[in-house]
């Protein structure tokens, strides 16, 4: 049992701290707990809402411990497998990612400074569920799939259908996000992700874009195109009309800005804590 924690005017109540070894302990946890218990990948936006008594749950589950939740793998069959406990300074730190997947790195690059990038987490800031998530789109472009597990057994959600609300997303009570299966890189692909933040200090982006690309013909045609779009809507956005423009085109700045047109007509801003949607 934590003791209540108080520091500088912060308070939080008593909570059990649960740190599984195995998966399935951490589901009978959760399915035990429900809405009460929350589940720490990285804590880095937990530990935070916590304070900020946004939640207060009876239990934490720490998955740090669960296998599963911390493998990161690369296989010809499987493509790349992170699981949800593991750090985005891990991510951007694998050679295979680094050179098979540069849109994840950026993504991972990009969140606090190395001390919260040794903690976060794509599963924390993807179950997270905010618009603004600087992982999201980049899932999404990459064509991620969520490996859940629950009192029920397993199922799959793609990245794009994922989150359902800002902090909402299809997770059931007893449920737990285990981990994130990414298909294998093929030949002849890109993919980057860039936000606009104001100003340096401002770690939230006003906007997300993440890009993923796959060309033929020598390099001069798109094949395949994938676009997402963070902070501009009440979830991330799959921009799927503006990334299938691309398919079959030549390679050329008029066609980039067609679909760059059509990416930007899929933004649905609201006003929130970064500005009115009109910024």
């Amino acid at each position: 049992m934590i003791t209540t924690y108080k520091r500088g005017g912060f308070s939080l109540k008593d909570f059990a701290y649960c740190a599984p070894s195995t998966l399935r302990e951490a589901v009978a946890l959760k399915a035990e707990k429900g809405e009460a218990a929350r589940v720490l990948a990285g804590g880095t936006d937990l530990i935070v809402q916590l304070r900020g008594k946004r939640f207060a749950p009876d239990c934490i589950i720490d998955i740090k411990n669960v296998p599963e939740a911390n493998e990161l793998s690369y296989g010809p069959r499987r493509g790349l497998v992170i699981g949800a406990g593991v750090s985005c300074w891990r991510i951007y730190n694998d050679p295979e990612i680094v050179d098979r997947y540069p849109g994840l790195v950026d993504s991972a690059a990009i969140i606090g400074g190395i001390q919260i990038q040794g903690r976060a987490t794509f599963g924390g800031n993807l179950c997270n569920a905010s618009p603004s998530a600087d992982t999201i789109p980049s899932l999404i472009t990459h064509s991620a799939v969520c490996h859940i597990a629950g009192p029920d057994g397993k199922r799959q959600v793609a990245v794009e259908d994922f989150c359902t609300a800002p902090g909402r997303s299809v997770l059931a009570p007893g449920e737990i996000l285990v981990a994130l299966q990414i298909p294998i890189a093929r030949k002849n692909t890109g993919s980057h992700y860039q936000r606009f933040i104001p100003r340096n200090e401002m770690d939230i982006a006003v906007v997300g874009v993440s890009s993923h690309v796959t060309l033929a013909n020598r390099g001069k045609e798109f094949k395949a195109a994938r676009i997402a779009l963070a902070a501009v809507g009440p979830t991330p956005i799959s921009a799927r009309e503006a990334g299938d423009s691309l398919a079959g085109q030549a390679v050329s700045d008029e066609a980039i800005d067609a679909a760059a047109a059509m990416a930007q007509s899929a933004a649905r801003p609201i006003s929130d804590m970064r500005g009115p949607a009109e910024f």
